[in-house]
């Protein structure tokens, strides 16, 4: 019996191993509809772009560590995006936080 049902725990995490892992890339493009800085290690923001690969709960929601090499111009972009209204997009790493947003390592503008 236990290796039944062993069997069967493995057979289904097997099958939905795919819905488990997420991917990195390069969002479509859009404009930032708000950026929240945080007391915690992090800020998070929403950026509406229609396709996101990371396969995070929450296709709009992006963060970014403060600690992370080059968060500081990141989080300066994002701010005069949301000023001017600019198109970006960004690069996702495949992780994911416990909110369900997608973490960024990179941001790209368009005029």
């Amino acid at each position: 019996m236990k290796n039944g049902t062993l069997t069967a725990i493995g057979t289904i995490a097997l099958l939905f191993s795919n819905l488990a892992h997420s991917g990195s890339g390069w969002t479509n493009y859009g404009t930032v509809a708000e950026l929240t800085p945080t007391d915690r290690h992090y800020y998070t923001f929403q950026l509406p772009v229609g396709k996101n690969p990371s396969g995070c709960r929450d296709d709009e929601w992006f963060y970014q560590d403060y600690s992370s090499n080059g968060s500081d111009k990141m989080f300066d972009l994002l701010l005069e995006g949301l000023k001017s209204k600019l198109r970006l997009r960004v690069y996702v790493t495949g992780k994911c936080n416990l909110d369900g947003y997608s973490e960024i390592s990179s941001i790209s503008v368009v005029p």
